[in-house]
């Protein structure tokens, strides 16, 4: 497995605090990564700072196998390096079918004219009922985006993210609001994606991390305080003292 994404030495400051200090973490390709911490830990800050949204004080974001830096980046750009990001929220055409939503999202070209000459393709087709069979939507394709119900929405946003084809998945804790089956296939989806890219989960439920059978970072005020498998982490003392004792 080589090195996809290197966070070296990261810090940020807002307004006086620390939101993360001195932050270094390494994923790899292909690979499933869980990032947990209690509230305040720096976990959306970590994703703000690989998709541009925030930039660093100092340290630096290394990707992909040229070793380019992603601080000097547009979120845009980092878009199109093969970045993706889901938001804890679903954010999906509600008015639109589930079909059309994810031909919206098919890795096209991206320009104004792009977008409203689109054209149906034999190819765009087949990837659009690869992608629904892989996020089990494939039922559901004709049907308005906003009758699905919250877990199926969120599955559609995964798929509107794999139709870009990303090296590198972010997601924010996509058991949120879920039925138990839901959270069943949520697990198997994000590992499944995670056999050929590298997928990294922030999530709050141990429950939904330890389905997800993978190694763990455990984020505190701003850093890495622990590192393997839940089982691991879970029985470090600092980890129990500062995120599980809370109950």
């Amino acid at each position: 497995m080589s090195t996809l994404l290197e966070v070296s030495g990261v810090s940020v400051t807002f307004d006086g605090f620390r939101a993360i200090n001195n932050l270094s973490i390494q994923i790899g390709e292909p690979e499933l990564r869980a990032v947990i911490g209690p509230n305040g830990a720096g976990k959306t800050t970590f994703m703000d700072i690989i998709t541009g949204k925030t930039k660093p004080d100092e340290g630096q974001v290394i990707w992909g196998d040229k070793n380019i830096s992603l601080l000097g980046m547009s979120e845009s750009q980092i878009a199109r390096e093969g970045i993706g990001r889901k938001f804890q929220k679903p954010t999906v055409f509600e008015a639109q079918t589930v079909r059309e939503n994810l031909a919206m999202a098919l890795r096209n070209p991206r320009g104004p004219f792009a977008v409203l000459f689109y054209k149906k393709t034999k190819e765009g087709g087949q990837r659009i009922e690869e992608i629904a069979v892989e996020v089990g939507l494939t039922d559901e394709l004709m049907r308005p985006a906003g009758e699905l119900s919250h877990g199926q929405k969120q599955w559609l946003e995964i798929g509107m993210l794999l139709a870009q084809d990303p090296r590198l998945l972010l997601v924010d804790e996509p058991a949120a609001g879920m039925t138990t089956q839901e959270r069943e296939h949520t697990t198997d989806l994000l590992k499944r994606a995670a056999e050929t890219r590298a997928v990294v989960v922030v999530e709050h439920d141990m429950e939904f991390v330890r389905r997800l059978d993978c190694k763990v970072t455990v984020l505190h005020e701003g850093s890495v305080l622990a590192e393997g498998s839940l089982d691991h982490v879970t029985a470090d003392q600092t980890v129990i003292d500062v995120y599980l004792g809370r109950g």
